[in-house]
């Protein structure tokens, strides 16, 4: 980016604990105004507290929004755009997985709502402000674990729900909306990137201290041989601050580097399915967003 560290305003969704809470804290050390999106008032106080204190940057705000409802991020739109006359970077960090399917204050499963709908909406209520204060990047966190989505049944209507195999659809479709979004934000200062960061340490799946089976055995395997967040973090803010990637968009990245994606991601007219599909889900197609 083109404005000094200090001028930098990046914003973070799930930024308590874990990846988004070692890349709010790795944005932080870089200078940057960071502003930090939890659910949770308590724990994200006392992450926003031990930020400040380890990166000596008191620049660290704090909105708490539950990003599985819709009402709730626009509302987070709203606060961020009056709060902030510019925005630099947004970071589409948060993700969830559920052991059981279950549905959402707007009647959307779980998974699709938060780890998908969540970013688009956020990201098309705040493209705007994006846009004015370009340059500026989007960072979304997707992998890889499945390589194709099934288009007729995003919220397992028809199939047996099982918890991976949700997780890992609202993950590609990252990547299809990174696509996407990539070529509409075309020439505008914008860029759009995707990075799979790898596997980590982290507390993901649980849920009122429940896991599905693959996310509980890798969080025991992670005990002991996998990678801190602290080292996943920094593909992200390597994405949000390098001059190297500055001027790469419409990518998919991990270990610093771009990569392939599934093959079905590479599919136009899949990537606009799943941005018109998104788009009724959130109601923008009728909002004029």
């Amino acid at each position: 980016m083109s404005s000094s560290p200090a001028s930098r305003i990046m914003l973070v969704t799930g930024a308590n604990s874990g990846l988004g809470r070692a890349t709010a804290l790795g944005l932080a050390c870089d200078g940057a105004t960071v502003i930090m999106i939890c659910r949770d008032a308590a724990l994200g106080a006392a992450a926003q507290a031990a930020i400040i204190r380890e990166s000596g940057n008191p620049a660290v705000d704090l909105i708490i929004a539950d990003l599985s409802s819709q009402h709730a991020i626009r509302q987070l739109a709203q606060t961020v755009l009056a709060r902030y006359p510019q925005l630099h970077g947004l970071i589409n960090n948060v993700g969830a997985s559920f052991p059981t399917r279950r549905v959402t204050v707007d009647g959307i499963e779980s998974s699709l709502a938060i780890n998908h709908l969540a970013a688009f909406l956020l990201t098309n209520l705040l493209c705007d402000r994006l846009i004015a204060s370009a340059p500026a990047r989007i960072i979304n966190v997707g992998t890889r674990i499945t390589t194709r989505m099934d288009f007729d049944d995003l919220q397992f209507e028809k199939r047996p729900y099982r918890a991976l195999a949700a997780y890992s659809q609202t993950k590609l479709g990252t990547i299809h909306f990174t696509y996407e979004l990539a070529r509409r934000l075309a020439g505008t200062g914008v860029t759009v990137n995707c990075v799979h960061p790898g596997v980590f340490k982290s507390r993901l799946g649980q849920d009122d201290g429940r896991q599905s089976w693959f996310f509980r055995m890798l969080g025991l395997l992670g005990q002991y041989v996998l990678p801190d967040a602290a080292q996943a973090a920094k593909q992200i803010v390597y994405l949000a601050t390098s001059p190297a990637v500055a001027d790469i968009t419409g990518s998919y990245f991990a270990a610093m580097r771009p990569i392939s994606s599934p093959p079905q991601t590479y599919d136009r007219a899949a990537n606009a399915r799943l941005w018109d599909l998104s788009a009724t889900l959130t109601k923008l197609d009728t909002e004029g967003e």
